[in-house]
């Protein structure tokens, strides 16, 4: 059997060195909703668990310049009780609320969501729509990651040897804007994704003037769609533009056939989820009250 280290980081620079002296075998253990299931299905052996839930810069929200620094080991249930942080980005706070049951959210976060780097996961087509960077810090230093840059396959990501994700950032919102997330699943809750997507809008009376769309389950990397985007962007969502942002989606889809959903399901369902997700974003925006599930 091997021998398994367990390290209580102190601080981030004592938890890049942890990781660093692991030699590719530490894995960090932020809630542990992933990294334990795995261990158990032998599908991770790592020779080091590195527990970061004791630094603070970690597990906190923070404003930043008008936006929030969220701690890449915060649980989604504080995330989801930060009212300044649900009231600003709503379509990023209900995404990240839908990892798992009421119990998980107690220990899962979103930077465990993101590093686990599945193109199903909930809280990164959110994310994408809301142009969150990643801020990492290894040995060489701290560096900043666009989110759709961070996965770079199924289970792979961009961190290097000894980095870690310390945070999220989220960019200050101008006047106008909101977002919203919509996935489509099987069951009434707790599944995994068979389309996910994100939108955010910035409106100028009735006018979209700025638009991001996130969309995952539907390639190996959750997608930025900027062409959906530039669709809506100068419309009113009137139904031509929805149909060329819906459009868009599913020309970037590049899906798998699986027990959840055919190739030809998933592209058609990108674009509906797409229309919806767009029309939740503008009511938000224009102070329309918007319940997306």
């Amino acid at each position: 059997m091997t021998e398994i280290q367990y390290k209580v980081a102190k601080n981030i620079k004592d938890a890049c060195i942890l990781m660093a002296a692991a030699d590719g075998k530490g894995r960090i253990l932020a809630g542990g909703t992933d990294l334990l299931v795995q261990m158990k299905a032998g599908t991770q052996a790592p020779g080091t668990i590195i527990d970061v839930k004791k630094i603070p810069e970690m597990v906190t929200i923070a404003k930043t310049k008008g936006g929030f620094r969220i701690g890449a080991a915060t649980p989604a249930a504080v995330i989801g009780e930060h009212e300044e942080l649900r009231k600003t980005w709503p379509g990023v706070v209900e995404a990240i609320n839908l990892i798992g049951s009421k119990q998980i959210q107690g220990r899962a976060s979103p930077g465990g969501n993101l590093c686990n780097a599945s193109p199903a996961a909930d809280s990164v087509p959110a994310l994408v729509a809301a142009g969150a960077t990643v801020n990492i810090q290894g040995p060489g230093g701290k560096r900043q990651v666009p989110v759709e840059q961070f996965c770079t396959g199924p289970g792979r990501t961009s961190l290097q040897k000894g980095e870690i994700v310390v945070s999220l950032s989220l960019p200050a919102r101008p006047k106008g804007s909101s977002d919203a997330y919509l996935r489509l699943i099987p069951r009434t809750e707790m599944d995994i994704a068979v389309v996910g997507c994100g939108v955010s809008l910035t409106m100028k009376g009735d006018t979209v003037v700025a638009a991001r769309v996130g969309l995952g389950a539907v390639a190996p990397t959750v997608l930025l769609v900027e062409d959906a985007a530039k669709a809506l962007v100068g419309s009113q969502l009137e139904d031509e533009a929805l149909e060329a942002a819906a459009k868009a989606c599913s020309a970037a889809c590049r899906p798998i056939d699986d027990k959840r959903g055919t190739i030809r399901y998933r592209t058609k369902i990108a674009g509906v989820l797409l229309k919806r997700a767009a029309a939740i974003a503008r009511d938000r925006a224009n102070g329309i009250s918007h319940t997306a599930h």
